[in-house]
């Protein structure tokens, strides 16, 4: 356990960026993705945390994505195990899911971004 990481099912590092090590995560969001995780009572792998501005990713971006707002994560999992998590996600208030169910590395994204002009919610998409 970290000291004063209040999200016990989740470690600093696998939230970390993959590129630039830095960590901005939301409370907020944290503290939802955890109520989510208690709800769901199984592990929930993060293969995408937080993304700096520099990540290769968002700098394709004109605007930061919801993982470099500190307020996105992709959950590895696939299944049924991918439906009941978005199940769960939409009783917890998470606004943004995307879908990618197909080939390796299979994902559930799960933001709770607020709904502004060029990034609508609620909103589901596929990859």
């Amino acid at each position: 356990m970290h000291n004063n990481w209040p999200w016990p099912n989740f470690t600093p590092d696998e939230l970390r960026c993959k590129e630039t090590g830095d960590l901005a995560m939301l409370p907020s969001f944290m503290d939802r993705l955890q109520a989510l995780r208690t709800a769901y009572g199984k592990p929930m792998p993060v293969s995408s945390g937080y993304r700096s501005k520099l990540h290769s990713v968002e700098r394709q971006k004109r605007t930061a994505g919801t993982h470099a707002m500190g307020c996105a994560v992709d959950v590895a999992v696939s299944g049924r195990d991918a439906l009941r998590l978005i199940e769960l996600a939409l009783q917890h208030g998470f606004t943004g899911i995307g879908v990618q169910q197909r080939g390796e590395g299979r994902f559930i994204h799960l933001d709770d971004a607020p709904n502004v002009p060029h990034r609508p919610r609620p909103h589901i998409w596929s990859y």
